[in-house]
């Protein structure tokens, strides 16, 4: 079940993201995401006091998470988007986490549908999002999912790590 967050699911969901960066310490990392910089609990509980996160729920545990939201950070002004829209007719997609240990079993094709048919509740346009060039099985899920690359550039990550190579991913709703 995919639903909003509520403020019982925060220490799971900060949980999820240590989770997940502890196991790209051990086996590699695909983002560019550090420990106790980006993401944190407060980036959590900013997501949740905006009423913009989303958790996937199974069997009780937080497997998944996912921040959208109508805010284009400051690179997006660079890219050259195909779809004209107002801000507030874009629904952005931020820190989609999946727990490793729950990982391969569709739950981030999931959590990018669910935001795709909340765009479309929402009369948005277009739904973007952002993820560096190394994150593969990322770029590789969004282009399944219809997303196209609408350009690259550097970005400042979580407003804090510095990144070149950063594809800026969209679609049409």
């Amino acid at each position: 079940m995919i639903r909003k967050a509520v403020s019982q699911d925060i220490e799971q969901v900060e949980n999820s993201y240590v989770e997940l960066l502890l196991h790209e310490q051990e086996h590699g990392a695909y983002t560019v995401w550090k420990l106790g910089v980006y993401p944190t609990r407060l980036t959590a509980e900013k997501a949740l006091a905006e009423d913009t996160l989303y958790v996937m729920e199974r069997d009780g545990e937080i497997c998944a998470s996912v921040i959208a939201d109508h805010v284009q950070p400051e690179e997006y002004r660079q890219i050259h988007w195909k779809c004209q829209a107002e801000p507030q007719e874009v629904l952005v997609i931020h820190l989609l986490c999946v727990r490793p240990s729950k990982a391969g079993g569709g739950i981030g094709k999931e959590l990018v549908r669910f935001v795709l048919e909340q765009a479309k509740r929402m009369h948005c346009k277009a739904v973007r999002l952002d993820t560096g060039a190394q994150n593969k099985p990322a770029a590789a899920l969004y282009t399944k999912l219809g997303f196209e690359i609408a350009g690259t550039s550097s970005m400042t990550v979580g407003g804090a790590i510095s990144h070149d190579g950063h594809l800026f991913f969209e679609t049409a709703v």
